[in-house]
């Protein structure tokens, strides 16, 4: 399909379809070379006006009522809720046959908020556009600008790191013209996911399932945690032995541990019992005598800041909190929160960024805060700057506080929990990477027994370093490796225990929301802004489910991921994917045509997409019912799950003969202290836990304590946990009051 060539540095206009209705909709048809923008009449009308101040535009209304603040008179602030302009949501809105022209109409229900953006802008004697700093907000200020009229006046851009009097006094002394290359980047990603979504999903419907969706990212999502199943379900577990000895010196009677290593210098691989304990045989009537010890200094080097996808993956390690969580609650903070004497202060810099880089002032605040509290020792020479990855946006600084003076206690009671915890996490990671290293003395320790060899080690902390503050957590928590005790060369050991352990190989783990971020981001796939709500797509529309913290790919994801892979494998291959977030970040730079990049896209797909529709023609596929050991009580079988309106339930196979159903219940350890009826685990409207007792409603009881094993030592009744970490049992039968201190 020939394409007509179009520089993204140029700005996108309205289309001819959508000039009849200019208010309603607008388009990027035909890019053209950065024209005289339109409504210098409209300017010069307002200028004539009387001017009593200069309106700001942001995206909500708290970064609004901060930025107010800082203003004062003269300014008045204004939010314009997010987007108010989008594709329809009712057709695919974009133009194939014309170079992917989108036709960009009023979001509905936003008419009393754009008049009065209209009204304000008309009475300003100059606007400023200060949404969010990125590709989103950048393309929100175009369609802004669009929507009143605001060619004329240029610089009107202007950008705030963060939601401080210093920052919004930087980002108000160097407004720019809108970056229309940030805007095309956006608008690409926007065209692309419809594209996407609108083809395939009438596929998916016709050939799965009403109601499915596909997307760029989410479906690699999917793919992902489907592979990493079938790892799981295809492992081959394999027995292993070790030998390990329990060692102590003629000085000390502190006990160690030493495992068998090699033998005759070769490495020890013991597959079987019988191997085990031919070389246990072997080992007797041997003195263990230290051969060897190297002794050493470790340096531990504390973790650069927070970038989004690390914030993410830390906040699920560490809080429990699933990346939605943490996202809104780093919003409210970058956006500004109530403090005594203070006023609304943003507390936290920008939070989608991928970049490591923080300011000079930012550095200087930190060591400031780490030589007052910890001492001289605790801080390096020279302040710390962390390398920053390939492919990274450097236009905001890493997430940190905007005042590292400002402790999380100081302002505890200024915020609900979730920001409490979240700011802490941020401020403690920042402040911990501006530190000094941690010194770990090491000692490991070759022991010969015979032609066999042992191996310990372990360490001390020599200098605590930035661990007195902070230390970031693992998905698989560290081996800890005690202090070995004073060993010389040459010295014979006591064995008081010599035992062979079976051990068998484990297949990988599931995903953990964390794992899956991390993932993402190491093989490039979508951006850090866009991991939240595509995690919250695929568990919605039912590919993937939660297990715990793990992530697990339901029947139906299998069905659908598998159909994906057959008839569209580069939608979800992890290489093609991530070649396209490259392109896009081309198309930031000014480097790459935006018109290009889709076509380089579609034109493959509708391919692919006409070859998978005549092959399926009217094939549906089959999701098979996941199979229960609950049997049916009315026929003997084994009853399948099912999922309905109000979520799933358990049924019979043998329908329509036998219309069997029942709830699925999650039965817990618990009784229920007003009736004695088992407690069930069930879920709210939102999704969140709570328990209630199996005879409701005839009994009311119902809680968000969870109920454990161990009985109240008072009256014998079921002991609950109180929610959050740490949370105390206490018992709730009517008139005890007993709480485990």
């Amino acid at each position: 399909m020939p394409t007509k060539k179009a520089s993204s540095t140029e700005q996108p206009k309205e289309s001819a379809a959508a000039s009849s209705k200019a208010s309603k909709s607008t388009a990027a048809k035909k890019p053209k070379a950065a024209a005289k923008p339109k409504g210098t009449k409209t300017t010069a009308k307002r200028t004539a006006a009387k001017q009593q101040y200069k309106l700001v535009i942001v995206e909500s209304p708290a970064k609004a009522k901060t930025i107010q603040k800082y203003l004062g008179k003269g300014y008045q602030v204004m939010a314009s809720m997010g987007h108010v302009r989008d594709l329809p949501k009712s057709r695919l809105g974009v133009d194939i046959e014309h170079d992917f022209a989108p036709e960009y109409i009023d979001i509905r229900g936003k008419g009393q908020l754009r008049n009065e953006l209209k009204k304000a802008a008309k009475h300003a004697s100059f606007v400023y556009l200060a949404t969010d700093p990125d590709r989103e907000g950048e393309a929100i200020s175009w369609h802004l600008s669009n929507m009143l009229d605001l060619g004329g006046e240029e610089k009107s851009r202007v950008t705030f790191n963060e939601i401080t009097k210093t920052g919004i006094k930087s980002g108000m002394a160097a407004p720019r013209n809108i970056d229309i290359n940030l805007v095309n980047a956006q608008q690409t990603r926007r065209i692309l996911d419809r594209l996407v979504g609108y083809k395939l999903s009438p596929f998916l419907w016709k050939t799965v399932k009403p109601g499915l969706s596909a997307g760029r990212v989410q479906s690699v999502v999917v793919k992902l945690i489907v592979d990493r199943e079938k790892e799981i379900r295809d492992f081959v577990q394999e027995e292993y032995w070790t030998i390990d000895a329990k060692l102590s010196t003629a000085r000390s009677k502190k006990v160690f541990a030493a495992r068998l290593a090699s033998c005759k210098g070769e490495k020890v691989e013991i597959a079987s019992g019988e191997q085990a304990q031919q070389i246990m045989q072997q080992l007797q009537n041997h003195d263990f005598v230290i051969n060897e010890i190297k002794k050493g200094v470790k340096k531990k080097v504390p973790a650069p800041p927070f970038i989004t996808s690390t914030l993410q993956q830390e906040a699920s390690r560490r809080l429990g909190f699933q990346a939605k969580r943490t996202m809104k609650a780093a919003q409210e903070l970058y956006e500004g929160i109530d403090l005594p004497k203070l006023g609304a202060v943003g507390l936290i810099t920008y939070m989608r960024t991928d970049s490591l880089r923080i300011s000079d002032e930012a550095a200087q605040g930190a060591r400031e805060y780490i030589i007052g509290r910890y001492g001289e020792q605790y801080l390096p020479e020279k302040p710390r700057v962390y390398k920053k990855k390939t492919n990274t946006q450097d236009a905001h600084e890493a997430i940190r506080p905007t005042m590292p003076s400002m402790t999380p206690e100081q302002v505890k009671e200024s915020l609900t929990l979730d920001q409490y915890k979240l700011y802490k996490l941020v401020w403690e990671r920042f402040t911990a990477s501006q530190m000094a290293d941690a010194l770990l003395d090491t000692v490991s320790a070759s022991i010969g027994c015979g032609d066999y060899t042992f191996k310990a080690s372990g360490y001390s902390v020599r200098f605590d370093g930035f661990t007195a503050l902070y230390e970031e957590s693992k998905d698989v928590p560290e081996e800890k490796s005690p202090a070995l005790p004073e060993l010389l060369e040459g010295e014979t050991l006591k064995c008081s225990d010599l035992e062979p352990n079976q051990h068998f190989t484990q297949p990988p783990a599931r995903y953990t929301e964390a794992a899956i971020i991390k993932a993402l981001e190491e093989n490039g796939i979508g951006r850090p802004s866009t991991y939240a709500p595509t995690l919250t797509t695929v568990i919605q529309r039912g590919y993937v489910e939660r297990e715990g913290k793990s992530l697990a790919p339901t029947q139906l994801g299998e069905v659908t991921n598998d159909l994906m892979e057959n008839e569209f494998s580069s939608i979800v291959n992890v290489d093609f994917t991530a070649q396209m977030e490259t392109n896009l970040d081309l198309v930031e730079e000014g480097r790459e045509d935006w018109v290009q990049t889709l076509h380089s896209f579609y034109d493959e797909f509708a391919k692919n997409l006409e070859q998978a529709q005549q092959k399926m023609g009217d094939t549906r596929l089959e999701v098979p019912d996941e199979v229960t050991d609950i049997i049916c009580e009315n026929c003997g079988r084994n009853m399948v799950i099912k999922v309905g309106r109000y979520g799933k339930f358990l049924a019979c196979p043998g329908y329509p003969e036998c219309k069997n159903t029942k709830k699925i219940v999650q039965e817990t350890p618990g009784l229920c202290p007003v009736c004695g009826g088992k407690i069930h685990a069930k879920k709210s409207k939102k999704g969140k836990t709570y328990y209630g007792c199996e005879h409701n409603p005839q009994c009311p009881f119902m809680t968000w304590d969870k109920p454990v094993e161990e009985k109240c030592p008072s009256c014998g009744s079921t002991l609950f946990q109180k929610a959050g970490r740490g949370g105390k049992l206490h018992c709730l039968k009517e008139g005890c009051g007993y709480e485990k201190e």
